[in-house]
């Protein structure tokens, strides 16, 4: 079968079509699935260029929707047949969050979904939402399940409060999809006229331009009328932290997500104090949270934002099109 492997050095010149051999019959516990598509992540572009560490011959990619297409012995959550979608922590079921260890996570620690089938235990996987597509719902387990966690999982999200989301990738614009759904009011943040204006075609109610309103953070919180907003979706880290302090309420909720500005910097610690802010990193959740925001996609109708798709075999030339920036909301791979 078809396969996408990094090679040692990791870059992007070094992605390497192979053909591999096939998984064997599912073992008890265990099913097989042939995939039909994946989404990249900031978290795959880090593996496949180089900055976060993997073994030669990795198969990257942790986002994987296909179909099951046979079981092992004393399976009886899936049916061949079923359509499935990836699990990015299979060992964590339910519950408080293990350790952030990516030892079990496809693409990094163990291989990915950038081939055409895989045999994996039943935890790797859950049902699709039936609303969707293969291609929809490979978006799914990685930057659609981060923004649900964040909103409707450790923040509460009630209707009538406010969301800040910045930029317009796919956690940004899942929180939209998920803010909107729940009865939110969002503000977007961008440094292109253009995106704002899509974006405000998907829903926001408001939108800045970071590049023409240095002071973005005060802006968001005057819109507010002086409120402040309650969640932040915070995915530049120590470059934007500041002004997400500054935008939010007393008691307000930083969701750091991403660290696009460096991994550390100058927190204005007494800013965050004054306004008795909880600033709480998260990375993507458990199982048990993306059955829930299935039930949710499913129950409203949702559809996340494709905006473009790319074969696998032309996987290196997909990670150069999220390198440039130039997409708003999932960058998805047909298998």
């Amino acid at each position: 079968m078809k396969a996408v492997r990094v090679r040692t050095p990791a870059s992007l010149d070094s992605l390497e079509v192979a053909d591999i051999a096939e998984p064997g019959t599912p073992a008890a516990g265990e099913i097989t699935v042939k995939l039909h598509a994946s989404s990249l992540n900031f978290h795959d572009y880090a593996v496949v260029a180089g900055m976060i560490p993997t073994d030669d011959k990795r198969i990257p990619l942790s986002d994987g929707a296909g179909e099951v297409v046979a079981v092992g012995d004393g399976v009886e959550e899936f049916a061949v047949g079923d359509r499935v979608i990836s699990t990015f922590f299979p060992r964590w079921e339910r519950g408080a969050p293990p350790l952030g260890s990516f030892e079990t996570t496809p693409g990094d620690g163990i291989d990915g979904f950038a081939r055409e089938m895989v045999t994996k235990s039943t935890n790797a996987f859950t049902h699709a939402p039936q609303s969707l597509d293969f291609v929809e719902a490979a978006t799914l387990p990685c930057a659609g399940l981060t923004a649900w966690r964040a909103l409707m999982e450790d923040g509460k999200l009630v209707p009538g409060q406010t969301v800040l989301i910045q930029g317009t990738g796919g956690v940004s614009l899942f929180a939209l999809l998920f803010a909107k759904a729940a009865g939110a009011k969002v503000i977007a943040t961008s440094s292109s006229d253009e995106k704002l204006e899509t974006v405000r075609d998907l829903g926001a109610d408001h939108t800045i331009n970071y590049k023409s309103c240095e002071n973005w953070g005060d802006a968001a919180f005057d819109w507010t009328d002086g409120k402040g907003v309650d969640h932040v979706i915070e995915v530049g880290g120590p470059g934007t932290v500041n002004q997400s302090i500054a935008a939010i309420r007393p008691g307000g909720h930083i969701h750091l997500i991403g660290v696009l500005t460096g991994q550390s910097g100058e927190v204005e610690t007494a800013a965050l104090m004054r306004k008795m802010g909880r600033l709480q990193g998260l990375t993507v959740g458990s199982r048990v949270m993306q059955q829930r925001m299935i039930a949710a996609i499913d129950a409203n109708g949702l559809k996340p934002q494709i905006s473009d798709r790319f074969p696998l075999e032309k996987l290196a030339d997909a990670f150069r099109h999220e390198e440039s920036g130039k997409h708003l909301g999932k960058i998805a791979i047909e298998i």
